[in-house]
């Protein structure tokens, strides 16, 4: 099989300074447990719940934050995003494990918008690669933002990743695995 994995899909965003992000959920290189695993997309046992994550306050100038998960192994040629959290209020710098369980988005702070993913609802779906494709990295990234992002009730993480483009301030990143 031919390796069609990129190797650093932030690579077209711009070069932004590095923010630590740290996750009892996403331990750098490991497998994902049952509860990052995609129950709604047929993964035994599977939770959907979205994973724990810290992170530092981000420099001078940051009015919120964005937290996604994305799987850029998936079999398409635009990923797979499974997560994507917009407009956290500034003063925050974590989530819960399980702040957001599927679509119930209950667990998220006031002002914070999920918008659809990639398999079409508002909310976390976990990981569920297609079985013999081998692993899949999911990468949890944390964008510190200059402002809010505008998002329309139909926004998809795609556009809220355009957004962050012109808006981001800083960048942190981890990433698990997971193959079936």
């Amino acid at each position: 099989m031919t390796d069609f994995r990129v190797p650093n899909p932030y690579a077209a965003l711009p070069e932004l300074p590095a923010l630590e992000v740290t996750s009892e959920s996403f331990t750098e290189g490991a497998m994902l447990g049952a509860p990052q695993l995609g129950g709604k997309m047929g993964v035994e046992g599977g939770l959907d719940k979205s994973p724990q994550v810290s992170w530092p306050a981000g420099p001078e100038g940051t009015q919120s934050y964005v937290v996604t998960v994305f799987d850029p192994d998936a079999p398409t040629a635009s990923g797979f995003w499974h997560w994507s959290v917009a407009n956290i209020p500034a003063h925050v710098t974590s989530l819960p494990e399980g702040a957001c369980t599927g679509e119930d988005t209950s667990g998220l702070p006031e002002g914070a918008v999920v918008v659809r993913n990639d398999a079409g609802f508002k909310g976390f779906v976990g990981a569920a690669p297609p079985q013999g494709h081998g692993p899949h990295r999911y990468i949890l990234a944390v964008h510190a933002v200059g402002g809010q992002i505008d998002l329309h009730d139909d926004a998809s993480c795609a556009y809220v990743g355009f957004n962050l483009f012109e808006k981001g301030l800083a960048r942190g990143t981890t990433t698990a695995i997971y193959e079936q």
